[in-house]
């Protein structure tokens, strides 16, 4: 496993302090069949993208069997967990809620809104942190939760809870799939390297 550099200050979001007490594996969904007629919402997983949920799957039956899969509302999201057994369906760990063009710039818009920049319809950053931290507390029962989510959520939830020196390097960084295992309480996080 790769140990990612984390950082050591209290991290800027403000939303709530308490924690959950869990086992925690944030996994970004894998890579999707892109299309501009389609909602990214909507969109399915690629070929590519199946072949490496089997491979999540194969992770998640050989080292967390027992582990309670919970995806975003997201088809991609579902999918990624989808061969590992039954999928719960929270609405709480989808995308960041935004407005933004199909190609164009949108890597860029990214890059800054992970970075702290709020941009007009987008969804503000500290909520983002506060439902995903609510769903985690529903779901958190004491074993083990595997979520799949988003990479932008995943990156302000990562950063507020956990800490990262650069939240947009961590973002870029991020795979299709990657897996990631969390200590939230000993403010620890380690890729587990399935692909890439």
């Amino acid at each position: 496993m790769e140990r990612l550099q984390l950082k050591t200050e209290q991290p800027k979001l403000k939303a709530e302090r308490r924690q959950p007490n869990q086992s925690l594996i944030l996994v970004r969904h894998a890579m999707p069949d892109f299309s501009r007629d389609i909602p990214a919402r909507d969109w399915p997983l690629s070929a590519d993208g199946r072949e490496a949920a089997a491979t999540v799957a194969a992770w998640i039956a050989a080292e967390v069997p027992e582990a309670l899969l919970v995806a975003s509302s997201e088809t991609k999201a579902v999918q990624t967990l989808a061969p590992a057994g039954e999928v719960r369906r929270d609405a709480r760990f989808d995308e960041v809620e935004r407005v933004e063009p199909f190609g164009g710039e949108f890597r860029r818009l990214r890059r800054e809104y992970v970075g702290g920049v709020e941009h007009v319809g987008w969804e503000p950053r500290a909520r983002v942190v506060e439902r995903f931290d609510a769903a985690l507390r529903e779901h958190g029962d004491g074993r083990t939760v595997v979520v799949a989510t988003h990479g932008m959520a995943l990156t302000l939830w990562v950063a507020a809870r956990i800490g990262v020196d650069d939240p947009v390097a961590f973002w870029e960084e991020l795979r299709f799939p990657d897996v990631l295992r969390i200590d939230v309480a000993a403010r620890n996080l380690e890729r587990v390297g399935l692909v890439g």
